[in-house]
């Protein structure tokens, strides 16, 4: 079962390499301040993992600089779990107020940057 994902996941991620959306332009002040707004979020995620890929594809889309963080690594996976309550990707770590917020689910981080950023 693990070489089937294993090929799945390379198939995935070469695809959306070789397909990869075409980024927003923006004028540069409004680019500036969306990337500066964007350093307050930061996305838990595995690299060939569908669902995070659907997300990061969205990110590229809407030409956003979200600081990627691999889930997969042992320091990563323990905060994920210990502050955000459990282990799924993708899961995007909002920081806004003083207060952390993370939100799971594809659709839902995806309708949430597209209100916020679109």
């Amino acid at each position: 079962m693990f070489i089937i994902r294993w090929i799945l996941g390379r198939i995935i991620l070469l695809l959306n390499a070789i397909f990869a959306p075409k980024k927003r332009q923006r004028p540069q002040a409004q680019q500036a301040i969306i990337d500066q707004q964007t350093q307050a979020l930061s996305l838990y995620q595995y690299a060939a993992c569908p669902f995070c890929v659907k997300v990061r594809r969205e990110m590229r889309r809407q030409n956003l600089s979200i600081n990627l963080v691999d889930a997969k690594q042992a320091q990563n996976k323990a905060l994920l779990v210990a502050q955000a309550g459990k282990l799924q990707v993708p899961c995007l770590r909002i920081e806004q107020d003083g207060q952390t917020q993370w939100l799971y689910e594809s659709n839902e981080i995806i309708s949430y940057l597209k209100q916020r950023f679109a």
